[in-house]
C-alpha cells in the first residue's frame, strides 16, 4: 500500500468505529486522484453533537450531518500525464452515527456508507460540486466508480 506522510485519520467520537479501512480508502483516493505522497489530508470522526455544532457554524443549518469538507489549498485533480499534486487538501469530518442511520435507510452496510461519505468529502476538497445537474452527475459517477474500485480491491 502506498504511504501518505500527510494523512491523518482519527476517531474523536465515542463511536468505536475502526478507522483502518478509512485509512486504506484515503490512501487509495489520494493515489487515484493524482495527489503526491506528501499531500496533506485530515479525516476526523466526530459525535453528533460536534457535527451539529460544525453544521450550524459553517453551513448555517441545524442538526448533525453526515460529512463536511473544509478545503485548504484549493487543489484540483491534475490533468492526465501531469505530475502528482502536492499541498494541503484540507479536512473531512464524518459522523458515524448519522452514517449508520443512512446505511440502514439505503439498505447497505455501514462500511460502504462511510466509504461513500469519505469519497464524497475528498471530491469536494478537490473542487467537485453537485449544485448543478451536470456537476452532480459527474461527481456522483466518479464517486461510485472510486468506491466500487476500492471495495473490489480491498475485499
Amino acid at each position: 500500500m502506498r504511504e501518505h506522510a500527510g494523512l491523518d485519520v482519527r476517531n474523536d467520537s465515542d463511536d468505536p468505529y475502526d478507522t483502518a479501512g478509512l485509512q486504506r480508502l484515503a490512501v487509495f483516493l489520494l493515489a487515484e486522484l493524482g495527489m503526491a505522497p506528501d499531500a496533506e489530508l485530515s479525516v476526523t470522526l466526530v459525535d453528533e453533537g460536534a457535527m451539529a455544532d460544525l453544521h450550524v457554524e459553517w453551513m448555517g443549518e441545524p442538526g448533525p450531518t453526515d460529512v463536511l469538507s473544509f478545503p485548504m489549498d484549493e487543489l484540483t485533480v491534475p490533468a492526465p500525464g501531469a505530475p502528482p499534486v502536492s499541498g494541503v487538501l484540507g479536512d473531512v469530518v464524518l459522523c458515524p452515527a448519522v452514517a449508520r442511520r443512512q446505511a440502514v435507510v439505503a439498505g447497505h452496510g455501514e462500511v460502504h456508507e462511510m466509504n461513500v461519505l469519505l469519497t464524497h468529502g475528498v471530491l469536494h476538497l478537490l473542487g467537485h460540486d453537485h449544485a448543478e445537474p451536470d456537476e452532480e452527475r459527474a461527481m456522483f459517477d466518479l464517486q461510485r466508480r472510486l468506491v466500487a474500485d476500492f471495495e473490489r480491491s480491498d475485499g
